[in-house]
């Protein structure tokens, strides 16, 4: 099972965009984002929705609840 991290890479892979991208397109930090792509770092709630809706999954799927 992937861990949040190595989810979060895939799916920002899958979309072809760059971590700066991806920062600019969410409204947060490039830092905050790699730290999480390397499991360095805790994600906030709010966060998380933010990042289910960029990706169109669920929560639960970024979180390994759910496959």
């Amino acid at each position: 099972m992937s861990n949040f991290g190595e989810k979060l890479r895939d799916l920002r892979i899958d979309k072809g965009v760059s971590i700066q991208k991806m920062a600019k397109d969410i409204g947060i930090g490039a830092t905050s984002i790699c730290r999480w792509e390397n499991n360095q770092s805790d994600i906030r709630c709010n966060q998380l929705i933010i990042l289910s809706k960029y990706f169109n999954v669920t929560v639960d799927y970024l979180l390994g609840l759910e496959d």
